[in-house]
């Protein structure tokens, strides 16, 4: 498992950031708050656990910590090299030979295997996108709680300093207790800020383009699976295939031949 090492380094370098503000110029325990840290951070946690299922909370958080802070992507060309390969073996030897193939993608082992047990075309199709929505609908959920999360947290620190605001007018007969009220009504605007803008809001928006990544993937492995079922001509797959990927990573654009495994050149 690889670390995202982008997510990695924005956020030690925020916390970096935000350390070294409050360390030059004062003491780390003056920002510590417990009654700000209450509200913020379970004033957030209720106004999420109203807005989506239990169960969806809980799934959602760790699946979008992980996917947010591990960078698994995998290049859709070796999918492309593996998914003709393999197209070769089927139109040579049948498609159950093509079982005997060690794929590391479990989303395209899973439908390569269907194909090598002989199942009909439909139900690969059905079962593979059944698959994929499912996936997919996991990290897109993800992302809407960690918006959520994003959207609450300033909500709440806003609270927080009403609290403290009315917690200091309500004692200015005591000037002993005007300090306290008054950092919880800064303190609370400070931790909504940072929750929103540092942690919940980036790691949203990086699900949402994971998401979309995964997506483009799955379509691909998708129809991968489709031309080794119809023992496609390679030449065939690849102009096929490569229509999944960015034009500037295409191989063709001449006649070209597939042999060895490798796309090459074909010679006048």
């Amino acid at each position: 498992m690889k670390i995202d090492i982008a997510t990695m380094a924005g956020m030690l370098v925020g916390i970096a950031v935000v350390a070294l503000a409050i360390l030059s110029g004062s003491d780390f325990r003056i920002f510590f708050n417990l009654q700000g840290l209450l509200i913020v951070f379970g004033g957030t946690l209720a106004a999420t656990l109203v807005k989506f299922p239990l169960h969806g909370v809980f799934v959602a958080l760790p699946l979008g910590v992980k996917a947010a802070f591990t960078n698994e992507k995998e290049d859709p060309r070796r999918h492309i090299d593996e998914a003709v390969r393999l197209a070769k073996m089927a139109r040579a030897g049948g498609l159950h030979t093509v079982e005997r193939n060690k794929i590391t993608n479990p989303f395209f082992k899973k439908g390569v295997q269907m194909v090598a047990d002989g199942r009909e075309l439909e139900y690969i199709r059905k079962m593979m996108t059944r698959d994929m929505a499912r996936s997919i609908a996991d990290n897109e959920t993800s992302s809407r709680v960690f918006m959520s999360v994003g959207e609450a947290a300033p909500a709440f620190g806003m609270f927080g300093t009403l609290v403290g605001l009315v917690q200091m007018l309500a004692t200015m007969d005591d000037p002993t207790k005007i300090g306290p009220a008054m950092a919880v009504a800064l303190l609370t605007t400070l931790y909504g800020v940072l929750l929103a803008n540092l942690v919940a809001l980036p790691i949203a928006d990086k699900l949402e383009a994971k998401s979309r990544y995964e997506r483009d993937l799955r379509s691909l492995i998708v129809e991968c699976v489709f031309q080794i079922h119809a023992r496609t001509n390679p030449t065939e797959m690849m102009e096929i295939l490569e229509t999944f990927l960015p034009e500037k990573q295409r191989r063709i654009g001449a006649p070209r031949s597939y042999t060895d495994g490798k796309l090459k050149s074909a010679r006048r």
